[in-house]
């Protein structure tokens, strides 16, 4: 059994899409970001830079930390959404997601959403390069069925939940034909919308 310690973020949600994708029993432990439970001390035990999620595999004791690395580790404990042929590209698109995708545009939800008006300079910064990173994804997606190629991967789980908040980012989703075309097979997926109420609150996916 899986243990999920996670809140109902973006990286939180990727690792339930998989765990629903795969088809793993799971609890997901809730993790309190407002209340500080990140910093307390039992769960930095288990993540040293007090970040979720976190996950601890009951079958062999073992306890994994970083999002990407949770995926990869399910990944090839399934033997699936990783294949073994194409590693290489699936592995450059989870790495474009963990290192541009989600902190660039975790900073846009920092100055957009959570704090308007306190710095015009982030708030066009960021909104500029989300703006960009739509425009690219949109554009490997133009030849691309999915971002490693032509089968869904941990790659578009891991990217996703980013874009699932797309309602925060005032870009216009729709203005991305490809973009949305993935966005929405992804999100007809009944594992995604188990996945996607990981606190079990009656979360529903966003319409682009």
């Amino acid at each position: 059994m899986i243990e999920l310690f996670a809140a109902d973020t973006p990286n939180g949600k990727k690792i339930s899409i998989l765990l629903e994708e795969i088809g793993y029993v799971y609890k997901v432990t809730k993790v309190d970001l407002s209340k500080g439970d990140q910093f307390k001390s039992d769960f930095r035990k288990i993540s040293p830079f007090s970040k979720i999620p976190v996950i601890i595999d009951h079958d062999n004791n073992e306890t994994i930390f970083e999002s990407g690395a949770i995926l990869i580790y399910l990944g090839e404990k399934s033997n699936k959404f990783y294949e073994k042929n194409n590693r290489i590209k699936i592995n450059q698109w989870l790495m474009a997601q963990m290192g541009l995708i989600g902190p660039l545009i975790g900073q846009h939800h920092q100055f957009h959403h959570f704090n308007p008006g306190k710095s015009k300079f982030g708030e066009e910064r960021y909104f500029n390069i989300t703006k960009k990173l739509y425009e690219d994804l949109n554009e490997r997606l133009e030849n691309s069925k999915f971002l490693a190629g032509e089968n869904y991967t941990i790659a578009d789980i891991a990217t996703w939940p980013w874009i699932a908040r797309h309602e925060w980012h005032d870009i216009g989703l729709n203005n991305y034909k490809n973009l949305t075309r993935w966005y929405l097979e992804i999100a007809g997926r009944k594992a995604v919308a188990k996945g996607y109420d990981l606190m079990k609150s009656g979360a529903v996916i966003p319409k682009p």
